[in-house]
């Protein structure tokens, strides 16, 4: 019987090592064009360059409104006052900030797959983190396994870029995961409100419900990146699996006997397809954006189409 691993071991694996091998000059410099949308309007704590509704106190000129006592006197239109004899005060578009949260499963299932799971994880995080940077969002990165293992908190502009690449290139796959326990611990650390995405491939022995529930509401929108291998996605297309195999789960060491044939892979992207779908579901019914990602996606055609078309980015 041949003993198959789910993933190549960790130490022949090769890893990125620069930033440049997570994003290059040429995308970075069409990533500039780019922001990260939020289907609602957020209060900032800060002045940001994101654009509200809300009227506020900003240098954009929106409107007129009667003055009503207690209103500062800063801000009425004295040229309209000398030539209507009525009190005015100008008011403005307010400039707010948002916050992005980018939060990626760093477990050892994700080390699995030509290209393998990880790695295409930390170049999407690279790539949607620079956006929030060059745009003045207050960027979050957190790593997850058996728990929140690595945090790098509210970065904001371009020249945290160096410092945010080399907290994403020092990620390695290690442990098994507690998707429950990681999610509650972001849902109870997340401040303001604005923007999460979680990368993972939400195969979790222990479901995802309970971890999932943790990040309904708070004030954010919350884009679930299910990111899959080729070799997960059709492992008889991509020839990964044949014969009589024995399988061993890379997490927790539990081994299964298959015999693989087209009936059993048939029944495998069925059931591979279901689960994708529940997961689908059980999103859209907590007004979540769940997306199905293969590593073999363009980093180019991920980013400038379909996160695009999905709402993510603008």
């Amino acid at each position: 019987m041949t003993q198959v691993s789910a993933a190549m071991p960790v130490s022949r694996r090769k890893r990125p090592q620069r930033i440049d091998d997570l994003i290059d000059s040429r995308l970075m410099s069409r990533l500039d064009q780019l922001d990260v949308v939020s289907r609602k309007i957020f209060a900032g704590k800060l002045q940001g360059e994101r654009r509200s509704k809300k009227r506020g106190q900003s240098v954009e000129f929106a409107d007129f409104r009667n003055y009503v006592p207690g209103d500062d006197l800063r801000y009425i239109d004295w040229n309209v006052y000398a030539r209507l004899d009525q009190l005015f005060l100008k008011m403005f578009l307010e400039e707010e900030d948002l916050s992005f949260f980018i939060v990626v499963d760093s477990s050892m299932s994700m080390d699995y797959g030509e290209p393998d799971k990880l790695t295409f994880c930390q170049k999407l995080a690279m790539a949607l983190g620079y956006i929030g940077l060059v745009n003045y969002n207050r960027v979050t990165l957190v790593s997850f396994g058996e728990g929140v293992r690595h945090r790098l908190s509210n970065l904001r502009g371009r020249r945290k870029t160096q410092q945010m690449g080399q907290w994403i290139l020092d990620l390695r796959p290690e442990g098994t995961t507690d998707f429950e326990s990681a999610m509650k611990t972001v849902a109870l650390s997340r401040q303001g409100r604005g923007v999460m995405v979680v990368l993972s491939d939400f195969l979790y022995k222990t479901g995802y419900e309970k971890g999932l529930r943790y990040l309904v509401g708070g004030g954010f929108d919350t884009f679930i990146l299910q990111t899959l291998s080729p070799q997960e996605i059709d492992p008889g297309a991509t020839n990964a699996l044949s014969g009589d195999l024995k399988l061993r789960d890379m997490e927790d060491g539990n081994t299964a006997e298959v015999s693989v044939s087209a009936a059993l892979l048939k029944r495998y992207k069925e059931n591979l397809n279901a689960y994708c779908g529940q997961l689908r579901d059980h999103c859209i019914r907590r007004s979540m954006v769940h997306m199905v990602l293969c590593t073999d996606m363009s980093m180019d055609t991920l980013i400038m189409d379909y996160l695009r078309k999905r709402g993510l980015l603008k």
